[in-house]
């Protein structure tokens, strides 16, 4: 068994691993296998970055021949032992499973138990269509973001070299074989930042600022929107921008922009315990028993569901489930929910950054 160690003086995460875990306790893998079943194919190469003494670091432990791969386990399991947070590339489904049937096989009492981890592929799964992403292969992501690769073969192309090397130790051989795990690995280093997609719809976004703005739509009507610039927890590492549901969204690093819909008229509000209302017909609204107790029996019937509201002239922004109360509503049967944009909430900046998470998580949803 050959084991290579390489400092990457120009690599780090472009993402900061230090809201996952202390960075000297993470671990990131990538193994190289001549096939997908453990039970018919060799494991001969595991490949890890660490980070010590201020500076990322590689470590490949290489199967000169078939039967060094229990050494290569033995070794890497070993090394694993001080570390406690991994972070892999569709890990769950191949690399960890792997690794524990190969000690399966070899009936050694090695396992992942003392480690939390992160499956990179797993997190950024959903949001592939939105990005626009036709695969979501490593190498596919790491062009999206642009990252370059002096590795320029597949991982089917190099189970063949493995077999070759093992008959005739060619250098060239291992220096392909080495090179493409650790251009995976680097790539790994990169592709961390695509999780900073995934902290968009699931950590506090803060609104930096709102206020309304005038447009004509493409009708020549004139329209209200409330403009919010955004800032964010972890920067983007490519641009995005997208519209559903009526609103947009762009961001760019640290900073986006989400634009929605202001709507001016009249909406309805319903009463909940309809039993205790009067619907008066005349004026079209529903009253309190207490009070249209006053009201001529001629003009006061029973409430029910549908007609038990009150009427209400005001701006209201859209809401697609209740995240403000009071709600207002078209009709009875509208699926449509608003909440009135009051004086009050224009000044609540934590009101607009529950709000901004609500209506960007709202459009993933719908774009979906």
């Amino acid at each position: 068994m050959r084991t290579i160690s390489t400092d990457f003086h120009n690599y780090y995460p472009t993402y900061p691993i230090d809201v996952l875990a202390d960075k000297e306790e993470v671990l990131f893998l990538d193994i190289e296998t001549t096939g997908l079943s453990p039970k018919s194919s060799n494991l001969y190469l595991i490949g890890c970055v660490y980070f010590e003494n201020d500076m990322w670091h590689s470590i490949q432990w290489f199967a000169e021949k078939y039967e060094e791969e229990l050494q290569v386990l033995t070794s890497f399991f070993t090394f694993l032992k001080k570390y406690r947070f991994l972070i892999h590339y569709n890990g769950n489904q191949f690399d960890i499973p792997y690794l524990l049937n190969k000690c399966e096989q070899y009936e050694l009492d090695f396992n992942f138990d003392h480690c939390d981890g992160i499956d990179i592929y797993r997190r950024i799964a959903p949001y592939r269509d939105l990005l626009g992403l036709p695969d979501l292969k490593q190498k596919t992501v790491e062009e999206f973001l642009d990252c370059k690769r002096s590795d320029i073969y597949t991982g089917k192309q190099l189970i063949e070299k493995f077999h070759d090397y093992v008959c005739d130790r060619s250098e060239n051989d291992l220096n392909d074989i080495l090179l493409h795990n650790e251009d995976d690995l680097k790539g790994m280093l990169k592709v961390i930042s695509m999780l900073s997609y995934c902290d968009l719809f699931n950590k506090n976004i803060r609104v930096m600022k709102a206020q309304a703005n005038y447009f004509n739509d493409a009708s020549k009507k004139r329209c209200q929107e409330i403009v919010m610039k955004l800032r964010f927890e972890t920067p983007l590492p490519m641009p995005i921008s997208f519209r559903s549901l009526g609103c947009y969204f762009s961001g760019n690093e640290l900073d986006g922009i989400l634009k929605v819909p202001i709507y001016e008229e009249e909406l309805k509000y319903f009463y909940s315990n309809y039993q205790n209302y009067y619907y008066l017909p005349a004026e079209d609204i529903a009253m309190h028993k207490s009070v249209a107790t006053f009201v001529d029996k001629a003009h006061r019937v029973q409430a029910n569901a549908s007609n038990c509201y009150t009427r209400k002239m005001a701006l209201y922004l859209p809401q697609w489930e209740v995240l403000i109360t009071p709600f207002f509503k078209r009709d009875y049967r509208s699926k449509e929910l608003f909440f009135e944009l009051t004086d009050e909430f224009k000044k609540s900046r934590s009101g607009f950054g529950m709000y901004a998470q609500h209506v960007l998580n709202s459009m993933f949803q719908s774009y979906e």
